[in-house]
């Protein structure tokens, strides 16, 4: 019999780490996202499933006791929001340098500074590019319902292990704090150390007279060496965008005009399909799934068939530069989108694609 709960966002990320497994959270407290914490120590996993949920003394605590766990092969994950999110950027590279896996939940508030506690999609830029300094890459999965909240637990952790390199939930408040019913995946175990020296060779787990010792580092001073390093870790990027590039669309089969557009903005943007459709105007929707690596090809191969693209955005206009790249002038590319908390009305997004691609 299926499980069915109703709850926000934020709880069913703290109950999809404890069923997927988790070995470890390491937090602290800011919002809109304070409720994964909350709910993660109301329901004291550490006394079930052996889970550890820490507050730290601050965010760039709780990344560097990601990279420590991470070091062990453990499943561990740490969330936040926006300003919290730019001070681990640095442990967030170390990651990345070091080839840990691990999980890091961004649930987007208006920026910049501390901004407002509403919903935005500004942090694109931060997550897709990088973040932090250096030629590195997340992966990043971008949830549009509290459905997805949940399952993009264990999916993040898949793709994370899978090329040993930090995975990213990108979301924002609005779907963090909404409330949907969620069919919950059953309980996996976490796993032993045995699984653990099994599935992660690399990992810290003590040496054994079987193998030399594993050293976990970021830091190479031989350039060649380090040249050798990077080569490698774009070689793994360029794998993610050949093997897990996920998109979702709808009513692109004859769609005339395409709007682009992820999270929450895509549930809106589904609405003013509809609206574009009941006037006459074939619209179409694409949802990338996967920011990094972007869906760059299926864009590409859309913008060969419609009149115009608008990248529909809660921000100043920052995935629209992803998409142009993808169109390479094929077509014409316009951004529309709200700041400082304010979202767009599936109304807006239509006189938006009227005013800017169809009048433009």
């Amino acid at each position: 019999m299926k499980e069915v709960r109703l709850m926000k966002g934020n709880e069913a990320i703290a109950e999809a780490a404890i069923r997927c497994g988790v070995d470890g959270y390491f937090g602290y407290p800011i919002t809109p996202q304070s409720e994964i914490m909350e709910t993660l120590m109301l329901l004291r996993p550490w006394e079930t499933t052996g889970m550890v949920v820490l507050q730290a003394e601050s965010e760039i605590a709780s990344i560097n006791m990601v990279y420590g766990g991470a070091g062990c092969g453990k499943k561990v994950m740490t969330t936040s929001s926006s300003p919290g999110v730019s001070l681990m950027q640095e442990g967030l590279t170390y990651l990345a340098g070091a080839e840990l896996p691990c999980v890091v939940v961004n649930v987007v508030r208006g920026g910049p500074g501390l901004g407002t506690i509403q919903p935005a999609q500004s942090d694109y830029f931060q997550s897709t590019k990088g973040g932090g300094h250096g030629d590195y890459n997340l992966i990043v999965l971008a949830p549009s319902s509290v459905q997805e909240m949940a399952d993009f637990v264990e999916l993040a952790f898949d793709l994370a292990f899978k090329y040993r390199n930090p995975a990213m939930i990108l979301t924002d408040g609005m779907i963090g704090q909404m409330m949907e019913k969620v069919e919950m995946k059953p309980f996996k175990p976490r796993w032993t150390n045995e699984e653990i020296e099994q599935l992660s060779p690399w990992s810290t787990t003590g040496k054994s007279a079987a193998r030399e010792r594993n050293i976990i580092t970021s830091v190479e001073l031989d350039p060649l060496a380090f040249e050798t390093f990077n080569k490698k870790l774009q070689a793994k990027y360029r794998k993610m965008e050949q093997e897990e590039v996920r998109f979702e669309t709808f009513e692109c089969d004859d769609a005339e005009y395409l709007l682009v557009a992820y999270g929450s903005s895509a549930r809106i943007c589904q609405k003013s399909v509809q609206l574009l459709r009941a006037k006459g105007i074939k619209a179409g929707l694409l949802r990338p799934i996967t920011l990094f690596p972007f869906p760059t090809k299926q864009i590409a191969e859309l913008a060969g068939q419609v009149k115009g693209i608008l990248s529909v955005e809660l921000s100043a206009g920052q995935m629209v530069e992803d998409v142009r790249l993808a169109v390479n002038g094929k077509v014409k590319v316009e951004h529309y989108g709200r700041m400082g908390g304010m979202v767009h009305s599936p109304e807006e997004v239509v006189e938006a694609l009227e005013k800017k691609i169809i009048g433009g």
